[in-house]
């Protein structure tokens, strides 16, 4: 999947350091007198530590960081972009991250970790089947075959809300296949859920986990809006949002338990601002791909236009925050996926499930590459710096 050499060529955006790349890192002794987490500027001189400006990444977006307006004499230079990216991937390379240096954590860490679901008629089709199956994948194809005769047509045309989409919605009640996840696909109202923690989620280079409950899931590859305190979605990055497919399938009311755990939310390499090179354009007209590979040598690839998404990316986000719900630290917003695999990866009719060791890269042009290896949630990292240890580092550090 991936080569040392090639590090900076496969993680970087198609146009490099054009666009204003920001994220957290690792900061560590002697860099530090107090190792902490510290929000990083990439650009070609460097990687440069900005918790002098603000110490954190959601204080950072709140203020409308720009390298040009910014007071850029009081930040430090905390080493080369090929060394931090070389530390930072060192798991997935086979190595042990050097404790010395630098390396990338998940580029948020105060804002609300929220996620829209059934945003893509292809998805919102797969939920409605795993729901129908009760959880259970080998059921799944038939329900699949049987839908597709009675629903017909091109469903992905429907707009949300419209009256096309109640008309739709009756036919279906009449067919006796109406379903909550058809509710927030074509029905007015999105799925907006947490996903998880603020601070729980991993980073490019780690691993995620998978609920060892869970014998049918999968990843799922999006693009993640981060959206300030004011409700302005003011960049991007990108994000696994890692789906528990049995476990949600036996019943909605478990969608947490399918949703969050631990190492279950990736979030990666970077933000990358908008500005005159990227824009909420490039956003709705990106290609979010996948590429994933396990010990056994089973592959998968699969290419998500934005383009074919049933909400705007801006809806989503006024659905999620506005006059009815603040988030003073702002959001991170996974926008949904296209991608809902149905290759069999071992038994015929069993789908595609993940196994430890699968490594899952996420890729779009405009924002880089996501890469993590997989484990379950028990044998991953166990998340333990939570809001009460970054204030105590912060203070340590003088920052607050």
């Amino acid at each position: 999947m991936i080569e040392p050499r090639d590090l900076r060529a496969t993680l970087l955006p198609e146009d490099g350091l054009a666009g204003t790349l920001l994220g957290r890192a690792w900061v560590p002794e002697p860099l530090s007198k107090v190792p902490g987490p510290s929000p990083v500027w990439l650009c070609e001189d460097g990687v440069f530590d900005l918790s002098a400006i603000a110490p954190t990444i959601a204080e950072l977006i709140e203020q409308g960081f720009s390298p040009r307006t910014a007071d850029m004499d009081r930040v430090q230079r905390i080493g080369g972009l090929n060394e931090l990216l070389r530390n930072t991937m060192a798991p997935i390379l086979g190595q042990k991250r050097d404790p010395r240096s630098p390396y990338l954590l998940a580029p948020v860490d105060l804002q609300a970790i929220k996620a829209c679901g059934v945003t893509f008629a292809c998805s919102m089709l797969e939920r409605v089947i795993e729901e129908r199956a009760g959880g259970d994948p080998a059921r799944a194809q038939e329900i699949r075959g049987q839908l597709a005769e009675k629903i017909g047509g091109d469903i992905g045309s429907v707009v949300p809300g419209s009256e096309e989409a109640e008309a739709l919605k009756t036919a279906l009640q009449e067919e006796g296949i109406w379903s909550q996840y058809l509710e927030v696909g074509i029905g007015p109202l999105a799925e907006v859920f947490t996903k998880s923690q603020p601070l729980s989620s991993v980073g490019l280079g780690d691993q995620v986990g998978v609920h060892p409950i869970s014998n049918w899931n999968n990843p799922e590859p999006e693009l993640v809006l981060v959206v300030n305190s004011r409700g302005e979605a003011v960049g991007a990055t990108l994000g696994n949002d890692v789906n528990l497919r049995d476990i949600e399938g036996r019943s909605a009311l478990l969608l947490g338990k399918a949703k969050d755990n631990n190492a279950s939310c990736s979030l990666g390499p970077f933000v990358r601002l908008f500005d005159e090179t990227f824009s909420i354009d490039d956003v709705r007209s990106a290609e979010v791909t996948l590429e994933m590979e396990g010990e056994d040598g089973f592959q998968l690839r699969e290419v998500s236009p934005m383009s074919a998404i049933s909400r705007d990316p801006l809806d989503l986000v006024t659905q999620t925050i506005g006059a009815s719900h603040q988030y003073p630290d702002g959001i991170a917003l996974f926008t949904g996926t296209l991608f809902a695999p149905t290759q069999d990866r071992d038994q015929p009719g069993q789908g595609f499930t993940h196994k430890p060791g699968d490594r899952v890269m996420i890729r779009s042009p405009k924002l880089g590459a996501l890469i993590n290896s997989v484990t379950t949630s028990d044998k991953a990292a166990p998340w333990t710096f939570g809001f009460s240890a970054l204030m105590r580092n912060l203070a340590a550090r003088g920052l607050l």
